[in-house]
């Protein structure tokens, strides 16, 4: 095995939190189309990071903590500081603004969890901190009837402090791992990406974050059905 192939891993890594050095910096120019363009970014790095660690049978220990560490900063201070700037675009209380970055405190909790617990191999239990960033990054391309949301301090601080909750909320979501690719034991996850694709395609960026609600609202159905 090659060097550039034993750190290929840690190279995706780096490369993630490049991205979201990147999106923090584009974070202060308001529309913030960019800051969601680098955490699709970061995420398209974060996915093959761990693919490619797992395929040539590289993880190791500093890879994990590696990962947080640029976790924290893509998925956590950049969707915290491109809800600062809009929230100070939408209010005239230059302390409101400050609420958004409960998103990076939440974030960091959430990925200390995650660390520390076994558990989480088949499902998560929180809202992982891409979907968050995703989501909350993604909420500038929502159009009518959503942006009456969006266009309002309140609408901002109110998603602001519920999606911070999510992260660290007591909720089981399926993660999107496949042991094998049958329908019976798989079909949420087929179910998911079959309307992922649907709704990529029919609204393309604003279907972003509307994924994310759909991937809450199918986890919180698959727990009552599983109850039941």
């Amino acid at each position: 095995m090659t060097t550039f192939t034993r750190h290929l891993p840690n190279f995706l890594t780096l490369s993630n939190l490049f991205c979201g050095c990147l999106g923090i910096l584009f974070a202060r120019e308001f529309p913030l189309y960019a800051p969601a363009y680098f955490v699709w970014l970061a995420c398209v790095f974060d996915f093959f990071d761990g693919f490619a660690a797992r395929a040539l049978k590289t993880t190791s220990p500093i890879g994990k903590e590696l990962d947080s560490l640029a976790d924290m900063v893509s998925f956590g201070v950049l969707p915290a500081m491109t809800m600062y700037t809009w929230l100070q675009q939408t209010s005239t209380n230059i302390y409101l603004p400050y609420v958004a970055f409960l998103i990076a405190i939440f974030s960091a909790l959430r990925l200390a969890k995650f660390n520390i617990d076994e558990n989480q191999k088949d499902t998560f239990i929180g809202l992982p901190t891409p979907a968050n960033a995703l989501f909350i990054t993604g909420l500038v391309f929502l159009g009518s009837p959503f942006d009456i949301v969006t266009s309002s301090t309140t609408g901002l601080l109110i998603t602001t402090v519920l999606f911070s909750l999510l992260l660290v909320a007591p909720l089981n979501l399926f993660a999107l791992k496949f042991k094998n690719f049958g329908w019976a034991e798989n079909k949420l996850r087929f179910t998911f990406i079959g309307l992922a694709v649907l709704l990529l395609g029919w609204k393309q960026a604003e279907g972003v974050p509307l994924i994310i609600l759909l991937y809450i609202l199918l986890s919180l159905a698959e727990g009552i059905f599983a109850k039941k």
